[in-house]
């Protein structure tokens, strides 16, 4: 046992440190009385739901939900790569994104929760994007897509949630990942369900947690207002360079939504009225993905814009140079989903 001394009479005595970890335990569970006051994972989280539709495993609780209307994530569709710390592939997902934590039954052993999950979901109409079973399959230190909060998936609203697939505990670590096709918006869902232990509360130990994700794919409310031909040759007087967020496009893809139709026209009034104006029009991104898609992504966006504007406003392509910097000039931070929107943007530089 971690951080335990033998005593000289043989007993094993508590060290320092873990006598310390002992004493801050007791006193976080002890009441004004002197009486311990159990968590009770006999029943779900204050205000905590399932996710409208799927079914949960039977008898199992729920200790962590979150809930966003608009974020963005990757869904696992291959093993993890203990080398590089992150997925070997992956799919982009963005819309509404729902995290939840479940603790399952004592006598549940993750393949029975895999299984269930993976019936339920083929019976929903989902088709499978990726499975595995073991460390062999999934990836040596797979429990770190959770454990390690710099990927994104950890709830960490609590220690308690901190803890779930304690370093060093996960055992048969199984993961499911798929995907419903709908005219409404596409629905991805990644299951991992593994035994483990937890640090902050023994009581939610040995026994197997089920993190559930999904991201039903939505478009973002636009909230993004045209600039004026006369603002956007002020800005380019003043400095150079303006950001338009009025262009938009397809999720990861280079073409261009109807939406953008009245920057576009702004953009091309603004070039008749400065007949020697020449521009760089330049694509970013947020720093989601590797740098090489995102520079390549960037640059082909940036080339559907320049050839939009000759073929559809017959503006001179010599005026006209198309660039990509991916998520290297960035706005603000892209800790954020408000944040990457931000940073995923046309800017046009006067050359």
């Amino acid at each position: 046992m971690p951080g335990l001394i033998p005593g000289a009479d043989g007993r094993r005595l508590f060290g320092p440190i873990t006598w310390l970890m002992a004493v801050l335990a007791l006193m976080g569970f002890m009441g004004l009385d002197g009486a311990v006051a159990a968590t009770d994972f006999e029943r779900d989280l204050p205000g905590a739901t399932d996710i409208p539709g799927l079914p949960r495993f039977e008898g199992s609780v729920i200790i962590g939900h979150r809930v966003s209307p608009f974020d963005e994530t990757l869904i696992p569709t291959g093993p993890w790569e203990a080398a590089s710390g992150d997925w070997k592939q992956t799919v982009k997902a963005s819309g509404r994104r729902t995290r939840l934590v479940y603790l399952a039954p004592r006598n549940a052993s993750s393949l029975e929760v895999i299984r269930n999950y993976r019936r339920a979901l083929e019976d929903l109409g989902y088709e499978p994007l990726y499975q595995c079973s073991g460390f062999e399959e999934c990836g040596n230190g797979v429990d770190r897509f959770y454990g390690e909060v710099a990927n994104g998936k950890q709830l960490a609203d609590s220690h308690l949630l901190k803890h779930v697939y304690s370093d060093t505990t996960v055992q048969e670590p199984r993961l499911y990942s798929a995907r419903r096709q709908a005219p409404d918006g596409d629905s991805y869902v990644f299951v991992f369900a593994a035994l483990q232990d937890n640090f902050a509360d023994s009581a939610a130990g040995n026994r197997v947690a089920i993190f559930v994700e999904e991201v039903l794919s939505q478009p973002m409310r636009e909230r993004m207002v045209s600039i004026e031909a006369k603002e956007m040759a002020q800005g380019l007087s003043d400095a150079g360079r303006i950001a338009v967020h009025g262009i938009q496009f397809d999720f990861d893809q280079a073409t261009i939504k109807d939406e953008s139709k009245p920057q576009l026209e702004q953009i091309a009034l603004m070039l008749v009225e400065n007949s020697e104006l020449k521009l760089y029009i330049v694509g970013h991104t947020d720093n989601r993905g590797t740098l090489e898609y995102n520079m390549d992504l960037s640059r082909r966006r940036a080339e559907e814009v320049v050839r939009t504007l000759i073929q559809s406003y017959g503006i001179l392509g010599e005026r006209l140079k198309p660039m990509g910097v991916a998520g290297l000039a960035p706005l603000t931070s892209n800790a954020t989903e408000a944040g990457r929107a931000l940073n995923r943007r046309v800017e046009i530089v006067a050359q």
